[in-house]
């Protein structure tokens, strides 16, 4: 399902002669979206499922084959303190969804670290568990950059809402407290504290990227801290209980 934002409107540079804006059957509008169209007295519209003819395929021959999502500027190469955005709307590089992708990208470098170690150390399940979460950063990243809602995902056998209500509930479900950690937990309690802190990060640049449009990567970011943060629960009860 293809994503309307307010953010793609501005980057439409629309004019004051603009009427009518459509969009492909089953596009999502954000409310921000059709706000920016009620104020400018745009109208919304679907497209027409039309069968097209064959085209000629498009041959470039000097034209202009990049544009400045913000600005509307078009070049021919692109400029290198520039990245893509999607398609041929390029960014620059400081551009809030272009952090966030920075900060998807080096999450995802700490937890395949962390997994190797837990890896290495003999820890197959809770190295699994983490496949889990890399798993679902990679569904997070793609649905943002092909600007399209994130699908429902399961962690652990369990969806969102009962991601939420176990992390809640750490002393019913685990017998232990929440925890106050120290350095005495350990290294493996400590690594996964570090991922927690890291995915919280991402939850923060997805905020300043998307702002109130983009509700499903949020909250997905939100889920995997409680479940990161339910693994880290599992191995400090695990050793409460003396298990290898």
């Amino acid at each position: 399902m293809k994503i309307l934002t307010e953010a793609d409107l501005r980057s439409a540079c629309l004019t004051g002669k603009v009427r009518e804006y459509s969009v492909e059957p089953g596009t999502y509008v954000t409310p921000l979206a059709r706000e920016f169209l009620k104020d400018r007295k745009i109208t919304l519209t679907e497209k027409k499922n039309v069968q097209e003819m064959p085209r000629e395929p498009v041959v470039n021959r000097g034209a202009a084959t990049y544009r400045d999502a913000s600005t509307g500027i078009t070049y021919a190469e692109k400029p290198e303190h520039m990245t893509h955005l999607r398609g041929n709307l390029l960014v620059e590089k400081t551009h809030p969804r272009i952090a966030l992708r920075g900060a998807l990208d080096s999450f995802q470098a700490e937890l395949l670290e962390t997994q190797f170690l837990f890896a290495e150390a003999g820890r197959t399940p809770i190295a699994e568990a983490l496949e889990d979460i890399l798993s679902y950063v990679r569904a997070i990243l793609g649905a943002e950059v092909q600007d399209r809602l994130l699908e429902d995902q399961k962690l652990f056998e369990m969806d969102a809402e009962q991601i939420r209500d176990f992390s809640h509930h750490i002393p019913e479900r685990l017998g232990i407290p929440h925890p106050v950690l120290n350095y005495r937990m350990g290294e493996p309690v400590l690594l996964l504290n570090r991922l927690r802190t890291q995915i919280r990060e991402c939850e923060l640049a997805a905020v300043s990227a998307f702002g109130s449009e983009r509700q499903d990567l949020v909250q997905a970011l939100n889920r995997l801290s409680s479940a990161i943060y339910i693994l880290m629960c599992r191995e400090i009860a695990r050793q409460k209980e003396g298990k290898e």
